[in-house]
């Protein structure tokens, strides 16, 4: 066999040590570097340690303050979230200062700007969401209690968060409405005035006393109800039904307290139903009376 020229082994042995002392020297170095910035790098750590966990508390804080002039918590977590952030946000900075790193700085402020824009094209439904969540929450035209009608659906508005409208339906359902389509559609708002309107239909029998029965009707719609004085009770016959003679009453309710036109409207008939009761006022069952051929 051929033997190896002995200057090749010379000189990978040479290429080896030469690599060798480049990577000791590489090592070395950022071993050096690692200990002369190692108090930056402590002081950058505690930065933002101490940035991440002031913002919390501030969170908190702000979120008990604001409790106190805003009612609608959509809102509430919205300024809390974005002042922790900003703290964050801000201890970070601080952090890459303290470590003399103002081109990563700045590569992170234009990344941060290409990728923001990336990212609003690829989430422009959620952001939408997003906006018409925080609109919802400053116009104050949605609150939590509220009975609205939204899409089809109907309920008491249980969260307006940045994402949905959570609504929960009469048979306990929760139903997750985009706010977007909330703010782009037409929806009915329960609790928005102060007063809201009930109407309950009812009939008698034709051997009532009508204007005792009207009267009766007022009576106990004003004592059960917080009426509005300076607006009457209205109460009107409609029409002589098949069996009864049928009427209506319309009333004002205070609807601070959130109550559901639902609500309000079956309180009214059980009111109802046990004046008539008290008073032997017939609600008549529907009749139909044959007539037979005596042959």
């Amino acid at each position: 066999m051929p033997q190896q020229d002995p200057s090749i082994k010379v000189e990978l042995k040479e290429q080896l040590t030469e690599s060798y002392d480049h990577v000791k020297n590489k090592l070395e170095g950022w071993l050096d570097a690692i200990i002369v910035n190692l108090p930056n790098l402590l002081v950058a750590v505690v930065v933002f340690a101490l940035s991440y966990f002031l913002s919390g508390f501030i969170r908190k804080q702000l979120e008990k303050l604001l409790k106190k002039h805003i009612e609608q918590a959509s809102l509430r977590s919205l300024i809390s979230t974005a002042t922790s952030i900003v703290i964050i946000s801000a201890g970070l900075f601080i952090a890459l200062g303290v470590l003399n790193l103002d081109t990563v700085l700045k590569s992170m402020l234009a990344g941060a700007g290409v990728a923001g824009l990336a990212i609003g094209l690829a989430l422009q439904s959620s952001l939408s969401n997003t906006f018409s969540g925080v609109y919802l929450s400053v116009q104050d035209i949605i609150n939590i209690g509220d009975w609205i009608e939204s899409n089809g659906y109907s309920g008491t508005v249980e969260e307006v968060n940045l994402r949905n409208t959570v609504v929960r339906e009469p048979d306990n359902n929760l139903v997750m409405i985009p706010n977007k389509m909330v703010v782009e559609n037409p929806f009915k708002n329960f609790g928005l005035t102060k007063q809201i309107r009930v109407i309950v239909t009812c009939g008698v029998g034709y051997d009532s006393d009508l204007n005792e029965v009207e009267e009766m009707v007022k009576a106990a719609i004003k004592e059960n109800f917080n009426d509005d004085e300076s607006k009457d009770i209205e109460f009107h016959y409609l029409e002589f039904g098949d069996s009864s003679i049928n009427f209506q009453t319309r009333f004002w309710i205070d609807a601070s307290v959130k109550i559901s036109i639902l609500e309000a409207r079956s309180q009214a008939i059980k009111v109802i139903k046990e004046t008539f009761d008290k008073n032997g006022i017939e609600i008549p069952f529907p009749i139909r009376t044959v007539y037979m051929n005596k042959e």
